[in-house]
Order: structure tokens, then C-alpha cells, then sequence
């Protein structure tokens, strides 16, 4: 078993008082500001506590009543069973992203690692109710973002959140998954493999203590983090009503950068981004569009992504691919290299290569998820 980061000393201290009734990340917030410390806040009367812009003396009474209530060594004891480490905002191991939104949770549960890539992440999220098209966008926006080095954010569930996981998978890259409900727990059920993944590949990561459900009310503060992990936020199909528009709203509240996948204009799925597009969310089509529209940040890491691609065309004797820097793997260039600006089907492209069917078909998979190759109906191919 691979051995889990190691807690803070004072872990046990912050998790005692944000478990406390009456305190939830604003109040936590205040109660640091005024008394300096955690270990002062869980000290105080509630005469003192009372004083608190926001806190009051009903709820003064409900925080000392309970500020010792939540059993913190089972919680640890817990978690290191199930692999999980918990981080507090004061650990210089906590995402610096998160901790600049107004609310951002004082306790992080994380299954995985978090790391300095993360600092480049960006947010994909969407319908639950997905078309084909949603899915296979957000499949392929998350592997070409994973491959050219973000990190990809999601909330692991079901439709445009699991194909973002997967194709930022596909990529061999960094993905993290925001539940709205505790690490002993997986949201939607079916997804308990890709939760595994997930926490293989980055992190699966919550506030919420070990066994917290998955209940409605969880899932609009969890729509925070995600937006707040993340430098900007995509959104790939939503409904009017729909959290992925949530997310988009609380991205911009912490200024961040808020872009939409453009939906089919006859569908109730494209509703969400188009509005969003027509309120002037940047429109993307590519991972180009993403880093145009990060400004200085996207151009700092296209440029480092260009010369990366160059060191490693260098280093091979390969040629460079106009259409995108990245480095093609296995049979990739073979596949790639057997297509043109005509349309080949599956059976033309398996005698160019004398591969077998299996390995083309999953190749030419890999390049549609790259952006270099087009399908076409009757199972024709062309590049880009």
C-alpha cells in the first residue's frame, strides 16, 4: 500500500472546530481573524465568540456546546485505513487557488496526491444527462488539456464530469475529483473504479467528513471548490438550471475565467453555454482557445509546451505536426502518418499499417481524443 502523506500535528484542532454546530467556512474564517489561532477560537466563552460579526450569542451557545463533540482520533484513524490524508488551510500543502475564493473550506479530505501542476488546473464540468457529442467533447478537450499539461478538475459524476476524468486518463495526465459527499463514500456508485483511478493519477478530495452521503445540499458548496481549484471553468452541455452553471457563476465571482463548449443550438443541453457564450464566456473549440483565453498564464505554458514538443522532435528525428504539440506514442505516428485530407476507412487504414484491428481501432481513438484526426460517418478518417 502506497503510504499516504503524513497529517499535521494540529489537524485534530482545525477538524474540531469546523465540525463545531454554527461554524461553517465564513464564521471559521472570522473566528481566525479575530482570535489568531484555532487552538484561541476553541478556548473562548461563548461570551467572546458572541462579539463576532455574523455568530451571536444563540449560536456562541452552540459552538461551545459542541466544539468537542466530533470524535477527531476515530475520524484519523479512519482515514489512514482508507488512505486518506487531511490537509487545513494553514498547510503549505493546501492548494494556494483555493485558499483565495471567499469561502474556501478550512479542512481538505484528499485520496491521492496534490502537486504544483495542479496549480495549473482547469475545471470541465457539465450535464449529469449527456449527449454523445457533450461527451465526446469533454472527452476530448480533457485529454488535449491533460496531454499539454493542466490539470483537469471535475466532480466525478455521472455524464460530462466522467468523461472529463476519463480523457484526461487517456492522457496519462493529472485529474482531481470534487465529491460532494465523504472519501468512504463514492457518488455516483458505478463510478468506485474511476474514483480509484482518479486517486492513482491525482486526487479525489472533499470537505466533508469520512461518512457524509452524498445529499442534494452537498452539492452546490462542492460546485465551489471545483471552480476554485481551477484558474477557469468549461462548461460542455448544461441545462439553464444546471450546477455546471453554478460552478460558472462561482468561477467568475473568484475571478476566474469562465468558457463554454458551444451546444447544438435545438438541444435543452446547449442552452446553458450558449447563454453563457452570448454573456461573453470565452467560446472554446480547442486547447488554443484555453490558453487565449488564461492570457498570460496560457501563453507562458503554450510557449514551454512548444519547446517541449521541439526538445522531443529533436531528441527523435520525428517531424513536428502543425495541428498540435504533442508528442504521438506507440502506433500513433504509424496510424496518423497513413492518413490524409481524404477520408479512409477503418479496413484502409488497418492494410496501410498491418496492424492489428484492435491496436488501430485504439489508436485511432487515441488521435480523435488529440484533436488530430476526424470521424466521419461510415467509419471513415481524415486528419484535421
Amino acid at each position: 500500500m502506497t503510504q499516504i502523506p503524513q497529517n499535521s500535528p494540529e489537524i485534530e484542532r482545525w477538524m474540531k472546530l469546523i465540525r463545531a454546530d454554527g461554524v461553517g467556512p465564513v464564521a471559521f474564517a472570522r473566528l481566525l481573524k479575530f482570535y489568531g489561532s484555532v487552538d484561541a477560537a476553541l478556548g473562548a466563552s461563548a461570551g467572546g465568540l458572541a462579539r463576532i460579526e455574523g455568530i451571536g450569542p444563540k449560536t456562541a451557545e452552540r459552538i461551545v456546546s459542541t466544539r468537542d463533540r466530533f470524535d477527531t482520533r476515530a475520524e484519523l484513524e479512519r482515514a489512514e485505513k482508507l488512505g486518506v490524508w487531511i490537509v487545513h488551510m494553514a498547510d503549505p500543502r493546501y492548494p494556494p487557488l483555493l485558499k483565495q475564493i471567499y469561502d474556501p473550506p478550512p479542512v481538505l479530505y484528499v485520496k491521492g496526491t496534490l502537486s504544483r501542476q495542479d496549480n495549473l488546473a482547469i475545471a470541465v464540468v457539465g450535464s449529469r444527462r449527456a449527449s454523445i457529442y457533450g461527451t465526446e467533447q469533454a472527452s476530448r478537450l480533457s485529454h488535449l488539456l491533460a496531454a499539454s499539461g493542466f490539470t483537469v478538475v471535475s466532480g466525478l459524476a455521472r455524464g460530462i464530469d466522467t468523461a472529463a476524468h476519463h480523457g484526461a486518463l487517456a492522457a496519462e495526465g493529472r485529474t482531481i475529483a470534487v465529491q460532494g459527499c465523504g472519501l468512504a463514500n463514492v457518488f455516483p456508485p458505478e463510478n468506485a473504479r474511476l474514483f480509484d483511478l482518479v486517486s492513482h493519477s491525482g486526487a479525489c478530495i472533499s470537505e466533508l467528513p469520512l461518512s457524509y452521503e452524498p445529499l442534494s445540499e452537498n452539492f452546490p458548496p462542492r460546485n465551489r471548490i471545483i471552480a476554485g481549484l481551477s484558474l477557469g471553468t468549461i462548461v460542455v452541455e448544461a441545462g439553464l438550471r444546471s450546477g455546471a452553471l453554478i460552478t460558472a457563476k462561482t468561477a467568475l465571482e473568484s475571478n476566474r475565467e469562465v468558457m463554454a463548449v458551444p451546444g447544438k443550438v435545438d438541444s435543452p443541453l446547449g442552452k446553458g453555454p450558449n447563454q453563457l457564450i452570448k454573456q461573453g464566456a470565452k467560446l472554446i473549440e480547442s486547447v488554443e482557445d484555453v490558453m487565449e483565453a488564461l492570457g498570460y498564464v496560457g501563453e507562458q505554458l503554450k510557449e514551454h509546451t512548444t519547446q517541449a514538443a521541439m526538445q522531443a522532435a529533436a531528441k527523435t528525428e520525428a517531424p513536428l505536426f502543425e495541428t498540435a504539440p504533442l508528442t504521438l506514442k506507440g502506433h500513433e505516428k504509424n496510424v496518423y502518418d497513413s492518413l490524409g485530407a481524404e477520408p479512409l476507412h477503418t479496413d484502409q487504414v488497418i492494410d496501410r499499417t498491418d496492424l492489428p484491428a484492435g491496436t488501430v481501432n485504439a489508436t485511432l481513438m487515441s488521435l480523435r481524443l488529440k484533436g488530430l484526426i476526424r470521424q466521419l460517418p461510415g467509419n471513415l478518417f481524415k486528419r484535421r
